[in-house]
């Protein structure tokens, strides 16, 4: 079967809402860690209380990812989308407040990054619906690949912004694309019921129940879990971004340095999505799985070679490009495989520990740094992922002719 054009799938209403109505809200939220960032240390003229700020627009997400996602379950999704987002374009507008204590600013803005998991876990359990399985892996490409050049405009125009007019009115922008994504959501997508009903005796099953269930579907099954596993191992192997400034220092590099470090993930990402959605033939994909898993962690290993800084920036979009193909390739079979009273939240849970891996890997590569340097730490998360990504590959090869069989 020739694989979903992007012209093919950006034909269909539903998903063109949901896709344009991210693109913005992803572009708010770069521009809003910009203007926070730029307004707390003008506010304070402290790093840690302008680190602490930035930091809440990612750390509350965990526990959103963990006790809210079953929400988008529970509940119909395009409604819940509807209602997060609004309700996001308005914490932010109280952010904006002149005189906003910093304290309440804090709170306000970690509610704001608790509701992620809420919108993302609810938009992709809808996605299957909208997009089926043959268009859906062109989606979620079309997705990665708009998404990453949002967060790099984001980050790009907020500053310009900021230059331009103030803080302030960059946050009203974000609180205005929150405002937009609601609303296309509400007018660009049907109504569909909730996923996950009450028994026929009226009654629901209880949070602990339910979550216990979900976490027995990504992980009683051994092909399941080696998905997950490969998926959490793709946020390991991309420690270097969370290292970029300490590893550029190694060669006498400066922000230019850094900033082309961290432009190469997202520069992989694209190739990567592009590529594989383009080019790779469905029936190869989930054969591939496994091999692309080692391939994206080999590039990072091969840094305790020391190449020098050119040969260290390609390395690191080859694993961009390969890390971004396992996490398309295996988000895609995963949510096929997931019945879908259970998908939002077990999307939900795969994604907390995608986010934990991407917030915990680059501390202990830190750590490990201050013993070495980053380039060994680096090289040694590489070699490391490299060891686990080999017996994950072999164990899904064993379970993935039986996982097609099931799907």
């Amino acid at each position: 079967m020739a694989n979903a054009g992007y012209r093919e799938v950006l034909a269909i209403r539903e998903f063109r809402a949901m896709w344009l109505a991210e693109l913005q809200s992803v572009c708010g939220d770069q521009l809003a860690r910009v203007a926070l960032s730029v307004l707390v240390f003008a506010d304070t003229g402290s790093a840690a209380l302008t680190g602490l700020t930035y930091a809440l627009t990612f750390v509350p997400s965990l526990l959103g990812g963990i006790f809210l996602t079953g929400l988008a379950d529970r509940f119909p999704r395009r409604e819940l989308i509807a209602v997060v987002d609004a309700l996001r374009g308005c914490l932010i507008l109280l952010v904006t407040i002149p005189g906003m204590p910093f304290v309440v600013m804090c709170v306000l803005v970690g509610i704001v990054s608790l509701l992620q998991p809420v919108f993302k876990s609810a938009q992709l359990a809808l996605l299957p619906g909208v997009l089926g399985e043959e268009r859906y892996l062109t989606g979620m490409a079309i997705r990665s690949i708009t998404i990453q050049s949002a967060q790099m405009a984001g980050f790009a125009g907020g500053g310009l912004l900021i230059a331009v007019f103030n803080p302030y009115v960059v946050l009203l922008v974000d609180a205005v694309t929150f405002f937009g994504s609601a609303l296309l959501i509400r007018t660009g997508l049907r109504h569909r019921p909730a996923a996950d009903r009450p028994r026929e005796d009226g009654v629901r099953r209880s949070w602990r129940s339910s979550a216990g269930e979900t976490w027995g579907l990504l992980f009683a099954d051994r092909g399941m879990r080696a998905l997950v596993l490969m998926l959490w191992l793709m946020a390991v192997v991309a420690v270097y971004e969370g290292m970029a400034a300490p590893y550029a220092a190694v060669f006498g590099g400066g922000s230019v340095t850094v900033g082309l470090i961290l432009a190469a993930d997202p520069l992989g990402s694209v190739l990567g999505a592009f590529a594989y959605s383009k080019w790779t033939p469905e029936a190869w994909r989930t054969k591939l799985l496994g091999p692309f898993a080692v391939l994206a962690a080999l590039p990072v290993a091969l840094c305790l070679l020391r190449p020098g800084l050119v040969a260290s920036i390609v390395l690191f979009v080859i694993a961009g490009a390969f890390g971004t193909i396992v996490v398309l390739q295996s988000t895609t079979t995963m949510t096929f495989l997931l019945p879908d009273a259970r998908r939002g939240q077990a999307i939900g849970m795969s994604n907390s520990g995608l986010t934990t891996a991407t917030g915990v890997s680059p501390l202990f590569a830190g750590v490990l740094a201050d013993k070495t340097d980053a380039v060994n730490a680096v090289g040694w998360f590489g070699l490391a992922g490299l060891l686990v990504a080999i017996p994950l590959a072999l164990t899904w090869q064993r379970a993935s002719p039986k996982v097609a069989a099931n799907g």
